[in-house]
C-alpha cells in the first residue's frame, strides 16, 4: 500500500470513519466507519418527509451499501433513491472504476455515528466545533449537505483540499480503535498516551503526504471521541484502517530507517494484530 487510493462516489459503508463518496481519495488502507457512494442524479426532487428529516429538496441518488449509513441516507431521501445492497470495503475499487471520473471530485467527510441499523445518527458536534465537523466537497456538495441538513445533521460545503481532513479522520479512527475511546479528563496519564499517539500518527501522515495539519488537532479529535463515546470500537478491517500507517512503518524499517509510528506498532503487536 503506497499512496492513498483514488476516489469513489458516495458509497455508504462505514470505512475508517469516512463516507466512501464519489471522490474518496482514501488509501487502500483508509478510513472506517463511514463510506458512501452517491451517484447523484442531476434533477432536484420535490420536498421530502421522513421520520428523521424535515421537508427539503433532495437530489435522488444511487446509494451503494445497505448498512447503517446507507439506510440512514435513504431515509433522508424522498423515496426516489436506488439502494444497491453492496458496499464492503473490498468492493471499493470496482465501485470506483464504475464511477465516471468526472465524479471523482465529489467527496464527503462524515463525522456522525450510526451505532445500529435503523437508529438515528449522532451528529459530530463537539465542544471545540459546535457547528459540526462533517464536510462535503465538489460539485454535488450542496446536494449532500441538503440531504444531511434535512435529517438534522450538520454539514459544511468546503472548497479546500479533502485529503488533509480525510487523514485527520483516519488518525481519529486509529487511535480510538486502539485505545477504545479512553478519553478521561481526570486521568492525566491516559490522556498523555492518547495525545502521544495522535501526535505520532499525525507526524507520520504529514511527512508521507507533505502536508501540515491545522492547529488544535488533538483537541478536535478528543472532543469528537467524547461526542460519540457510546459507539463501540475495535481493531478490525485492518487493511482499511490501521494498515496504511503500518505500511509506513514496514516501508521505513525495510529501508533501514526508524519506525515513524513506534507506539502504533507496539500497540498492534500487543494486541497480536501484527
Amino acid at each position: 500500500m503506497s499512496g492513498l487510493p483514488k476516489p469513489t462516489l458516495l458509497v455508504c459503508r462505514v470505512w475508517a470513519g469516512l463516507l466512501k463518496v464519489s471522490t474518496l481519495t482514501m488509501a487502500q488502507a483508509i478510513t472506517s466507519e463511514l463510506a458512501f457512494n452517491f451517484k447523484v442524479r442531476a434533477s432536484l426532487s420535490s420536498a421530502a418527509t421522513s421520520a428523521m428529516a424535515t421537508k427539503t429538496k433532495v437530489v435522488p441518488a444511487i446509494i451503494v451499501g445497505g448498512g447503517r449509513v446507507g439506510r440512514m441516507l435513504q431515509e433522508l431521501g424522498n423515496g426516489e433513491d436506488v439502494l444497491v445492497k453492496k458496499g464492503e470495503n473490498d468492493d471499493l475499487e470496482a465501485v470506483l472504476q464504475s464511477t465516471p471520473k468526472s465524479r471523482w471530485n465529489d467527496q464527503v467527510l462524515a463525522y456522525f455515528a450510526v451505532s445500529k441499523l435503523g437508529e438515528p445518527p449522532v451528529d459530530g458536534k463537539t465542544d471545540t466545533n459546535p457547528d459540526g465537523l462533517t464536510a462535503a466537497f465538489g460539485k454535488w456538495a450542496d446536494a449532500v449537505a441538503a440531504r444531511l441538513h434535512g435529517g438534522g445533521l450538520s454539514c459544511k460545503e468546503k472548497k479546500d483540499s479533502f485529503q488533509k481532513q480525510m487523514l485527520e479522520k483516519l488518525i481519529w479512527i486509529q487511535h480510538s480503535c486502539l485505545l477504545e475511546h479512553r478519553i478521561d479528563l481526570t486521568n492525566d496519564i491516559l490522556n498523555s498516551q492518547v495525545s502521544s499517539l495522535i501526535t505520532e500518527l499525525a507526524s507520520a501522515a504529514a511527512a508521507e503526504k507533505g502536508i501540515s495539519f491545522e492547529v488544535g488537532l488533538e483537541d478536535r479529535l478528543c472532543a469528537y471521541a467524547r461526542s460519540v463515546a457510546h459507539f463501540p470500537t475495535a481493531v478490525k478491517e485492518f487493511k482499511w484502517r490501521n494498515g496504511w500507517f503500518h505500511s509506513l512503518s514496514e516501508n521505513s524499517i525495510a529501508q533501514g530507517k526508524p519506525d515513524p509510528c513506534p507506539q502504533h506498532t507496539a500497540m498492534l503487536k500487543e494486541l497480536k494484530i501484527v
